[in-house]
């Protein structure tokens, strides 16, 4: 493919900027945007703007907005771009995707893809479909960038430092992951003002439909890395449970900017305040494997602390963590606990890995603490959660102009992905009675 042009379709999350915050090779600046006239195309077009209008690297978008109720069916039709940006509105996105690439589109689109486990074949459809008409419909899964997750990656496929993977229990599972998240954040710089259907389970999805997409897909990509698996044969859901995030009208209304609660959150209102049922835990196998999820939001951090991330994977040597809490500042660290059998075979074996990662990575090095290592990482390379979209954007880039380069495990994996969550989720409401 020579160029690319992006269309943005119902920017509804910041997310659909952030694909735009740098100008990316090979893109051309002009950008169409289709979307009904509101608060969330307004929203887009300031941060577009306020990248354009920065002082360091300014971008250079040209934008064109088509506004309108049937901005789908209109950017369908109109096709000026080849490549359709999604980012929110996630009850209906899929329904989106599946229309692009039955129109001959490329799509870029952020997670989720699906919250309902009843979409689950739609979105197989979808991808059968780009497949048949050589297209690229690519996941927007940015914590694959994080270096963290890349050297954690790199040191539980090395049997020497991490063994086999222990299968564990649903009690004490192979895998542990938690993730922390807050609603009232920055983002590039400002205050993130949340629409109020972000607060609509029913649009947005829960915690683990949203957030834990990532979540899930760090446990195949590390645990199974360049693997196809079959979600039919391979992975089992367990247990999950789900409780709200409690949220008071002042607190809605600083995030938000809206008076009052809507009247679609009705139902989740009590004593003035909003049950925002976001937080999920959940417990499943993968190829015999356990693993448990927990997916967490509160409403703001303290001053001083942030979103946190913990990803534990206990190896018959080893155990390989990330650990991003107050200890760590807050920012993300990589950690190996030897077995105590075998602490000086490991830490001989992380150096030698570390020495070749070094030919990737120039500059990361190894610091012995008590009772474990730390794999010490410069500071280049921790570029931060925003600059990732570009870097997916980049790989997207690169599938597009070589369609065969495109692993053949993402789409199985992908499916694999979203029955986790889907279904997650759908036991968590049966467990509660939802």
């Amino acid at each position: 493919m020579d160029s690319v042009r992006l269309m943005t379709y119902n920017p509804g999350h910041f997310h659909a900027a952030l694909v735009q915050k740098e100008m990316v090779a090979g893109v051309a600046p002009r950008v169409d945007v289709y979307a009904p006239l509101g608060a969330d195309l307004s929203a887009h077009l300031l941060r577009l703007a306020g990248f354009n209008a920065r002082a360091g690297n300014p971008t250079a978008w040209e934008v064109e907005v088509h506004a309108s109720d049937d901005a789908l069916a209109r950017m369908l039709r109109e096709r000026p771009g080849n490549v359709v940006v999604l980012s929110g509105r996630n009850r209906d996105k899929v329904h989106a995707i599946k229309a692009a690439v039955e129109a001959g589109l490329n799509v870029l689109a952020d997670k989720p893809w699906i919250i309902d486990a009843a979409d689950l074949p739609l979105l197989e459809s979808a991808l059968d479909t780009a497949d048949h008409k050589g297209l690229i419909a690519y996941d927007i899964m940015t914590e694959r960038h994080e270096i963290t997750s890349i050297l954690q990656r790199e040191l539980v496929a090395d049997p020497d430092v991490f063994g086999a993977t222990v299968p564990g229990t649903r009690d004490e599972p192979g895998v542990f992951m938690e993730s922390l998240h807050y609603l009232m954040k920055q983002v590039a710089g400002v205050p993130n003002r949340r629409p109020a259907w972000f607060f609509d389970v029913q649009q947005q999805g829960e915690g683990l439909t949203d957030v834990g997409t990532h979540l899930v897909d760090l446990v195949l990509w590390i645990l199974f890395p360049d693997t196809a698996l079959d979600y039919r044969k391979d992975v089992a859901v367990l247990a999950a449970k789900r409780w709200p995030t409690v949220i008071g009208r002042d607190d809605f209304q600083r995030v938000t900017a809206e008076a009052d609660f809507p009247d679609f959150l009705a139902t989740a209102v009590r004593d003035s305040r909003l049950d925002y049922s976001c937080n999920t835990l959940v417990s499943y196998t993968v190829r015999g494997i356990h693993v448990k999820l927990n997916v967490l939001w509160d409403f703001e951090a303290a001053a001083g602390a942030g979103d946190t991330h913990f990803a534990v994977f206990r190896g018959e040597r080893s155990r390989v963590e990330v650990r991003q809490g107050q200890p760590q500042n807050y920012r993300p660290e990589l950690y190996i606990v030897p077995a105590p059998a075998k602490v000086a075979d490991v830490a001989s074996a992380v150096r030698r890995r570390v020495e070749l990662l070094q030919e990737r990575y120039p500059g990361i090095d190894v610091e012995d603490l008590p009772r474990e290592l730390r794999i010490m990482i410069p500071d280049r390379y921790r570029v931060g959660h925003e600059a990732h979209f570009g870097e997916v954007t980049r790989q997207f880039l690169g599938y597009l102009r070589e369609p065969s380069t495109l692993p053949a495990w993402e789409k199985p994996n992908m499916l694999a992905k979203y029955f986790v969550t889907t279904k997650g989720v759908q036991l968590a409401r049966v467990t509660a009675g939802a």
